[in-house]
Formats: structure tokens, C-alpha cells, sequence
């Protein structure tokens, strides 16, 4: 396992198309629900344990060998909205060309094969860390750190908030981000010999419902 390895992977300057989404800020804050620091860190704590908490069992289960078709389908039956299911599927692809770029790997150009429109950003997420010779945890981490570093990075541009106030809210979730990443491995290992069913499908309605809407904005910062 190569620690730099996980730390390329996480980083915010792999080419994997996440700049361009803010997971759901740009409509909380559009809705006001978010205004600043306090309200952002609320907002990235449920995005935390809610769909950070499933993608982060998700690619876990994909380093730990689950057959990424059936993760696919189960990724699928989590994300009610077919915005978010669209958005999914696009950032997977990207991440997947950086990927295949960065770590070549047969079971990448697999997945390519099954998927050429795309497949869930997670379970792409799995197998690239595989490639790249991390584990389960590591893939974990960086699912559940994307869940709550991009609407971070968004607020700033939205809000104008000190960038210096976002990353204090990453750093007071960090012990959460903690739990959530061992929580997640403990289901994908479960999930190996029970199947994906077991993997944590926890919902956040408003994130769905807000998704729909933003989709339809003739105007928008952010894809997503």
C-alpha cells in the first residue's frame, strides 16, 4: 500500500471532474439554507453520513473484490434522483480516464466495457484505488472526504466565505470522517460474502428533491 499513492487519489487536482459540482451547496445555498460557516458545517455533516456514508461502502466493497456490475445496480437503487444518477455516472467517467491514465489496470478497462456511458463515481473510486494498491480504508476515506470536501471548496466561491472557515469545518467533521470510513469497510466486508444488499443505504431527501431542482436552472455555477 503507498501512502502517496492515496494522496494523489485525494487529492483536489486529480482530474476527475469534481471542481465542477458542488454537491448539492449551490442549491442549499441558493435556498439558504447554508449562509456560512456554522449552517455549512450542519449541511456537510448530513452529506457526511448520508450519501458520503454509502459511497464510501461502496468503494470500499470495490477494493475488497464485489463484482462492481452488482455495485452498480445497487449505487443505482440509491440515488432516487436521475439528476444525481446522470451527474454519478459523469463524474465516474472522468475519474475513470484519469484512472486508467494514472494506474492502468484490466479490471478499469473492464468496468470501460460494461459501462461506456459511465459507471457510479464510487464504485469507479474502488477500483482505481485498487489499481493504485490501496485498501478498502483508504478507498473509504477519500469517498467520504469527497463527500464533504466539495461543497466546501463550492461555499467558497458562493458565499465568498474565508477559504480559511471552510477548511475548519473539514478538519472539526475529520473525527466523524473517521468513524463513517470504518463503519463503511465493516459493511463492504460484510457485502463480500452477503452481497450488496447489505451495503448501508441511508437516504437524504431533501439532497434528491434540491438535485431535481437545480438540474433545472437555466442558470448555474456549478454542474451539480
Amino acid at each position: 500500500m503507498s501512502r502517496a499513492a492515496l494522496l494523489v487519489l485525494a487529492d483536489g487536482r486529480f482530474p476527475a471532474g469534481g471542481h465542477a459540482h458542488s454537491g448539492g451547496a449551490e442549491a442549499a445555498v441558493k435556498a439558504g439554507r447554508v449562509t456560512g460557516a456554522a449552517s455549512l458545517e450542519d449541511f456537510c455533516r448530513g452529506r457526511l453520513h448520508t450519501a458520503g456514508r454509502v459511497a464510501a461502502a461502496l468503494a470500499a466493497a470495490a477494493v475488497l473484490g464485489v463484482d462492481p456490475v452488482e455495485l452498480d445496480a445497487a449505487a443505482d437503487a440509491r440515488t432516487p434522483s436521475p439528476a444525481l444518477r446522470v451527474t454519478a455516472r459523469k463524474l465516474g467517467r472522468q475519474l475513470m480516464r484519469a484512472a486508467r491514465a494514472t494506474w492502468p489496470s484490466g479490471e478499469l478497462d473492464a468496468l470501460v466495457r460494461q459501462f461506456p456511458k459511465g459507471a457510479h463515481q464510487p464504485v469507479v473510486l474502488g477500483l482505481a484505488a485498487r489499481a493504485a494498491g490501496l485498501g478498502a480504508l483508504d478507498a473509504a476515506h477519500c469517498a467520504a472526504y469527497e463527500s464533504v470536501s466539495g461543497p466546501a471548496s463550492a461555499t467558497v466561491r458562493l458565499l465568498s466565505l474565508d477559504p480559511f472557515e471552510a477548511t475548519g469545518v473539514l478538519a472539526r467533521l475529520a473525527p466523524e470522517l473517521d468513524r463513517v470510513a470504518d463503519a463503511a469497510v465493516e459493511a463492504a466486508r460484510r457485502a463480500v460474502d452477503e452481497g450488496a444488499d447489505v451495503l448501508p443505504a441511508s437516504s437524504a431527501p431533501l439532497l434528491e428533491i434540491s438535485a431535481e431542482v437545480h438540474a433545472a436552472w437555466p442558470v448555474r455555477l456549478f454542474a451539480s
